[in-house]
């Protein structure tokens, strides 16, 4: 008599290249890496003196704050060609593919703490 568990064996082997009852799940698409280069955007924002109006770490001074960034990367394209205030980086100064680095660099550049967690604020 031959023991159990080559009868197991054997049942699994036979069903193991049916069709299964559900679907295989299919394989997602990997999440598209985010445009731009960190360090080229870092590279574009100072030569183009971006600092001196939007400050070194994007809060602001004479133009407006870059951060938080709440634009895409479209949006903020789209911004940068026609602003209302500041003069225009057509493609023939700035590339698309620049301005995507710009924005991937603002992308990483910290938020302000709220002011209720600036201690030098809560003084009288």
């Amino acid at each position: 008599m031959k023991p159990r568990w080559f009868a197991v064996v054997v049942a699994i082997a036979s069903t193991a290249g049916a069709a299964p009852d559900t679907p295989a799940p299919r394989a997602t698409a990997a999440a598209s890496p985010a445009p731009g280069n960190v360090a080229s955007g870092k590279d574009v924002y100072l030569r183009f003196s971006c600092y001196a109006c939007h400050g070194y770490a994007g809060q602001g001074g004479g133009g407006p704050r870059l951060v938080p960034m709440g634009l895409p990367v479209s949006g903020f394209t789209a911004f940068v060609r026609n602003p209302p205030t500041m003069p225009p980086y057509t493609p023939k100064v700035l590339s698309d593919a620049q301005l995507a680095d710009v924005w991937a660099y603002v992308k990483t550049l910290p938020e302000s703490p709220p002011a209720r967690d600036i201690p030098l604020l809560k003084e009288p």
